[in-house]
């Protein structure tokens, strides 16, 4: 503890085992002293704190507020933190701001009025509410949808019932063609429903015993007949499969549906990527990072480098009726019935996707038991990085926009035994290398905001900093989305999301490439 407040040896232990932020201030709002959760939660040393006022953790419209708080405390001795609470938002090293929930506390110390606030994070509890209640707020639509498809499948029994009746009664020509036409629009509706229904859960699957890789190769057959004016579409499929259970019809209308997103989302031509490997979900880090519960699947990619989505669209983008695109007849069911597929499949969706770079969704589907090579490649997996500390005495410099990724990468490297270093994007990782900071490898997503995209942050260190090791990452289920951002050089990418066993074996490959050169 610093010399300035007088603690013993118990409160000095509370505060270094505290997991929250506790910081003590004087009455001006200096700050005396801090425990290491603090330095921790805000990226910066005790010694970047003490001495300072506490508005260096705030951002600045609270920073402004601040000294009327205390004022008006002081003079009137109204309480509106004190002894209260409440929720606010505090500022770190890097300049990201996160929600905080504050309370603070007073007494006298020698005659002086001292401060103490307890400063819990709370980015981890509104993430998971914020999923909670996206959840239910799907589910409440999905049972909505559910009883509206219902009510109107009863409707339209009796008008397409009542149509039939009519059409055998023998009108002349222009009845005969007006039943037809009304007959038609009827069927159209029934099929809306139906769509509907997929949605809520409440359709009647027929899952049957099936390789993914014969499902999609008769959907190209009529989607490249279709589209193949409009863009072109490869292939990448893993040489060995494991089956899944699923409705063969329900799979290719979804994969239907994902591939005219993606024309749509091309003004005029584009590139569509389908992709199905393996995957096992054993890693932690991949569970937390797209929510996936563990276990063995079967995942389907499909990516474009059309227009992309911005974050209220991704957000959105599976809720029924919502489009993007209104001015061209799209209805907003089509992603809401792949997710509700996928999900009364007993699978998971994801998106990510980039504005002007394009989308990738993976569809997750849980394998059917097998044994031999599958399971051999997995244990193979876990071995390569069991104990494993193959970067003590090296540093990464981790460069990702993403904060709650840029978290969970830092804890990956770290767990491989390396030091690291980490940036909020391309600038600001090459301005930190032109200060004089020293790593071995730079790790750097591929898309991030600012001047230097992460190809553009490669090249640059390539030729200035050549004893630097490179390795890009991307979101993306293929290069497809991202080649538009290489300038005529290529560089591996490993992509989002993968496990702890390949980040390590790439790490490893980049170490031994220098060690053999």
């Amino acid at each position: 503890m610093n010399n300035q407040v007088q603690s013993g040896p118990l409160l000095d232990a509370v505060l270094k085992a505290a997991v929250d932020a506790i910081v003590l201030a004087d009455e001006s709002g200096v700050i005396v002293d801090v425990n290491p959760a603090t330095c921790a939660m805000f990226q910066r040393s005790s010694e970047e704190l003490i001495g300072y006022n506490v508005k260096i953790l705030m951002p600045e419209t609270l920073a402004g507020q601040h000294d009327g708080f205390i004022r008006h405390h002081k003079e009137t001795g109204e309480k509106r933190i004190i002894g209260i609470g409440r929720d606010v938002e505090g500022l770190r090293k890097d300049g990201s701001v996160f929600p905080l929930h504050l309370s603070v506390g007073n007494a006298q110390v020698d005659d002086k009025r001292m401060f103490v606030a307890i400063l819990h994070d709370l980015t981890r509890r509104n993430a998971t509410l914020e999923a909670l209640s996206r959840s239910q707020r799907m589910d409440a639509v999905g049972k909505m949808t559910g009883g509206i498809a219902h009510d109107f499948n009863n409707l339209l029994t009796v008008i397409i019932g009542n149509l039939e009746l009519l059409q055998m009664r023998h009108p002349n020509d222009a009845m005969a063609a007006l039943i037809e036409d009304a007959l038609d629009a009827a069927e159209m509706g029934a099929d809306l429903t139906s769509r509907l229904l997929v949605f809520a859960r409440r359709s009647n699957l027929m899952p049957v015993e099936a390789d993914l890789r014969a499902l999609c190769e008769d959907a190209l057959a009529i989607l490249k007949r279709t589209l193949a004016s409009q863009m072109r579409i490869t292939t990448e499929y893993a040489p060995k499969l494991r089956n899944v259970m699923i409705d063969p019809v329900q799979f290719q209308s979804a994969l239907m549906n994902l591939a005219l997103n993606a024309r749509d989302a091309m003004d005029e031509k584009g590139e569509l990527l389908i992709a199905v490997n393996d995957v096992t979900v054993d890693d932690s880090y991949v569970a937390q990072e797209i929510g996936v519960k563990p276990g063995d699947y079967v995942r389907l990619s499909v990516s474009d480098n059309g227009a992309g989505m911005d974050e209220e669209a991704q957000k959105r983008a599976f809720e029924p009726f919502f489009t993007t695109k209104e001015k061209k007849g799209g209805t907003g069911l089509g992603l809401a019935m792949v997710y509700g597929f996928v999900g009364q499949s007993g699978g998971h969706i994801t998106l990510y996707s980039e504005p002007g770079l394009g989308t990738s969704f993976g569809l997750y589907f849980p394998a059917l038991p097998d044994v031999g090579d599958f399971q051999s490649v997995t244990s193979f997996g876990k071995a390569a990085t069991e104990g494993s500390q193959i970067g003590k005495g090296l540093t990464v410099l981790i460069v990702e926009d993403n904060p709650k990724v840029r978290k969970l990468s830092l804890a990956r490297i770290e767990d491989l035994g390396f030091q690291t270093a980490e940036a909020a994007d391309g600038d600001q990782a090459y301005a930190m290398l032109k200060d004089g900071l020293k790593v071995d490898i730079l790790f750097s997503d591929l898309v991030m905001p600012g001047d230097l995209n992460g190809y553009d942050l490669a090249e640059k260190v390539a030729r200035e900093f050549p004893e630097i090791k490179l390795l890009l990452t991307s979101g993306y289920a293929s290069d497809v989305v991202t080649q538009n951002l290489a300038d005529g050089v290529q560089y591996e990418i490993l992509h989002k999301p993968y496990r702890q066993s390949d980040l390590a074996r790439r790490l490893q490959a980049l170490l031994l490439e220098e060690s053999e050169s």
